[in-house]
């Protein structure tokens, strides 16, 4: 695996940065100061797309310049699309939860996981994995996605996941933490859209210092956002629960 560019991971942090321009949100504060950028693989990314959208290929030194290793972490690209393996980015979450032996840290805008999805995660925690999540609370911009949400959370608070839902302003950030070794971070939500619909991209990194200075930022999301219990989620409004079935037939499309 290459080691990370700077170059490329400031595409990366652009790109981010524009994708979730909105007031007030919290958004990625992941920073990288040890790990630096790798081979072009960021920008390949966009040449991809750029290819597709309009059939120009885009190359030579001024598109992809010599960048020297730097850093010790290992990082690589991972992106997918409908038109070029749209189940990929799925599969890598897949293959990282169903991997993880002690801890999943994730963070999702938009949280909607499929029955597959779901099982892999409620697996997870029956053999002893710790999997806490963070979604947006009642500050959301799509509050069909959260109604969505909430109604596959039982079987998930069930098998002892922890649930939690973001307070001070809309949560807008993407993050994976495996184990404390695998950070996975860009552009991609936990749901139907990011897994088979959209052009999704992510940066995965192998570095426990990093995933743990992640996990740290995570604790800190934690002290800002509130836990739903099984028993406050089984309590609910039956107004809530009806509107959250009704809402969950969409969520191919959420």
């Amino acid at each position: 695996m290459p080691t990370i560019a700077a170059t490329a991971f400031v595409t990366l942090v652009i790109i981010l940065v524009i994708a979730n321009l909105s007031s007030g949100e919290k958004k990625i504060e992941h920073k990288i100061e040890r790990l630096y950028s790798s081979d072009g693989h960021v920008q390949a990314v966009f040449m991809d797309n750029w290819v597709k959208a309009t059939g120009n290929v885009l190359h030579g030194p001024d598109y992809f310049p010599h960048v020297e290793p730097q850093g010790e972490g290992l990082a690589h690209m991972f992106s997918s699309s409908p038109s070029g393996g749209s189940d990929d980015m799925q599969l890598m979450y897949l293959m990282a939860i169903t991997s993880a032996t002690h801890s999943i840290h994730l963070a999702s805008a938009y949280f909607v996981p499929d029955k597959l999805t779901v099982n892999a995660i409620v697996e997870a925690a029956k053999r002893g994995v710790k999997v806490q999540v963070i979604t947006p609370g009642k500050r959301i911009d799509t509050h069909t996605v959260r109604e969505a949400s909430r109604a596959c959370w039982g079987e998930l608070l069930q098998a002892g996941v922890e649930m939690f839902e973001y307070q001070p302003t809309m949560f807008h950030c993407k993050l994976l933490v495996v184990d404390e070794y695998l950070v996975s971070v860009g552009s991609t939500n936990f749901d139907n859209r990011s897994f088979k619909l959209n052009d999704e991209a992510n940066l995965n990194i192998y570095d426990r210092a990093f995933a743990r200075q992640q996990t740290a930022t995570f604790a800190d999301d934690i002290m800002k956002s509130q836990r739903v219990t099984l028993d406050a989620w089984i309590h609910r409004p039956l107004t809530e629960k009806l509107i959250e079935k009704c809402v969950r037939l969409l969520d191919t499309q959420l």
